[in-house]
């Protein structure tokens, strides 16, 4: 990194840091409305935080991911629903570096500009002139709410319903681009955790998209934009982004803890939970298990940009490391505030206290396709040289 990406580096986290406290007074309100208040939106935007991995060439900050993944953290450490929005959206961001430059100006050259899209199984979409009618149900559209369009996955078929299928075998798939008043919108977020995600249900029925605002994402012969970030899957910003969610959330939760523990005399007791052994080794290894997951996690990024900037793309020995560390992260986080919020006794559960709030986000996350233990799986049987399941990476 040169002196100039540097200072852009820096600058960027800055901002986010920045953003932390105003995000964390707003995160009663961010959870009762299950969607992000407009003062937050308006302070993301003003600091371009939807805007990280959008092309230069677009007015984007295009940073590279371990850059990245720190801003997303230290967003998270306002609000984990706002970081979760910020990370959904700049990975389907990414689809700007796969778009003829006038679509993606007109897709993400606005500042408030934002494309967010779902699973949708059972979607299809049918070849006609000039493009696609396509038709489907997607959900877990995380901040959809505030989008200005919506993208749709759609698998493919000709005119005739035959599939359309990879040299492979696999089904083609195109994420299809249009604007989100065209979509029936359903609220279906009552959830648990993460619940200013706004992450609704949206539908279409017999929609025709044109060529030019369709892609295959990932696909290194549709790319278009040259840049480092776009060497890399969005899976791998989806898997690490998350993972800096959790991370930023747990660091939060912990910090809180420790306010809490400087002060706090448990009930039917003597002993102070500043001076109770048990506390300071639980408190020694919470923060052990932070600091080692973040920096793996950041060092595995920053290993592979380098590579890959001689290579041009990832191994894939290196989409494992990614999966690995991002779904190690994910776990530590959760034992972090795990720790946190059960040591922390009856304050935890009082809404005015951030333990419950960060208790139920983080374990929402490891709930995520991220999230799921099963990633380990997949890494145990890609370094035994057995047959494993490559699509999560």
């Amino acid at each position: 990194m040169d002196v100039h990406e540097a200072g852009v580096a820096t600058d960027h986290i800055a901002r986010a840091r920045k953003l932390a406290p105003l995000l964390a007074a707003a995160a009663p309100r961010i959870d009762a409305a299950y969607e992000l208040p407009p003062d937050v939106l308006d302070a993301m935007h003003a600091e371009g935080m939807f805007r990280l991995l959008v092309p230069r060439s677009v007015g984007g900050a295009e940073l590279d991911p371990a850059t990245y993944i720190q801003c997303v953290e230290a967003i998270a450490g306002g609000d984990a629903s706002v970081a979760w929005c910020m990370n959904q959206g700049s990975g389907c961001s990414m689809s700007a570096g796969y778009l003829e430059p006038s679509v993606a100006r007109e897709v993400f050259g606005g500042k408030r500009d934002v494309l967010a899209w779902g699973m949708g199984p059972g979607a299809k979409a049918i070849r006609v002139e000039g493009g696609w009618r396509i038709s489907g149900n997607w959900a877990f559209a995380s901040g959809s709410r505030h989008a200005s369009w919506l993208g749709a996955h759609c698998p493919c078929f000709e005119a005739d319903g035959t599939p359309q299928r990879h040299p492979d075998g696999r089904p083609w798939e195109r994420t299809m681009l249009f604007r989100r008043e065209i979509a029936t919108i359903k609220d279906i977020w009552q959830v648990v955790g993460l619940r200013g995600t706004g992450s609704d249900a949206y539908s279409v029925q017999d929609l025709f998209v044109d060529d030019a605002h369709t892609l295959t994402r990932d696909r290194p012969e549709e790319r278009r934009e040259p840049g480092l970030i776009y060497r890399f899957a969005a899976m791998q910003i989806y898997a690490s982004g998350f993972a800096a969610v959790a991370l930023g959330a747990a660091q939060s939760a912990l910090d809180a803890f420790i306010d809490l523990a400087r002060g706090k005399t448990p009930a039917l007791t003597q002993t102070g939970l500043r001076d109770s052994a048990v506390i300071q080794s639980a408190i020694g290894i919470a923060d052990a298990r932070l600091k080692s997951a973040r920096t793996w996690l950041i060092q595995v990024l920053r290993e592979t940009q380098e590579a890959v900037k001689l290579a041009g793309e990832l191994t894939t020995d290196q989409r494992i490391a990614i999966r690995q560390a991002s779904t190690f992260a994910i776990h530590q986080a959760k034992e972090v505030v795990d720790v946190a919020y059960h040591e922390a006794g009856s304050t935890a559960i009082f809404d005015a206290n951030p333990f419950e709030r960060r208790f139920r986000d983080v374990n929402t996350v490891t709930q995520q396709v991220q999230g799921r233990r099963s990633h380990f799986e997949t890494v145990g049987q890609y370094l035994l040289g057995a047959e494993a399941n490559l699509r999560w990476l």
